[in-house]
């Protein structure tokens, strides 16, 4: 297993990751989310990276607290955090408001993939 550092904003906890597609990379921002079932990142992140999510075929069903909203769900090339990257990674597309202070969410999707561990009174996470 190898444990990482996570940033603690309050009882949050915070991490970087990667975003690869056809027109570069883009490092992120995103909170450590363990009710999100998806990752989550907004569409001006894929926009930057050369993809369009208005395009994507496939659409989920996102519980907010003011409801609910159908949403894109796109794959990026790659996407890259806590060591592990994963090729061909679906993302959900959603804009946090604007006084977030994180671009995303990183959900149950990677956190169940990389087996994660997460130690909330250290602020820790270990994966496989």
């Amino acid at each position: 297993m190898k444990r990482y550092i996570l940033q603690c904003i309050g009882n949050l906890l915070v991490l970087r990751a990667a975003i690869f597609g056809e027109q570069g990379v883009r490092v992120v921002r995103l909170l450590v989310d363990t009710g999100s079932t998806y990752t989550i990142l907004p569409d001006e992140v894929l926009y930057s990276i050369g993809l369009d999510p208005s395009l994507s075929k496939e659409r989920v069903r996102l519980i907010t607290g003011n409801g609910y909203l159908i949403v894109p769900r796109t794959e990026v090339q790659k996407f890259s955090c806590l060591g592990h990257t994963i090729k061909n990674f679906k993302v959900v597309t959603h804009t946090l408001p604007p006084e977030s202070f994180v671009d995303g969410l990183l959900g149950m999707d990677f956190l169940c993939h990389v087996k994660a561990i997460i130690n909330t009174g250290k602020g820790e996470i270990e994966v496989l």
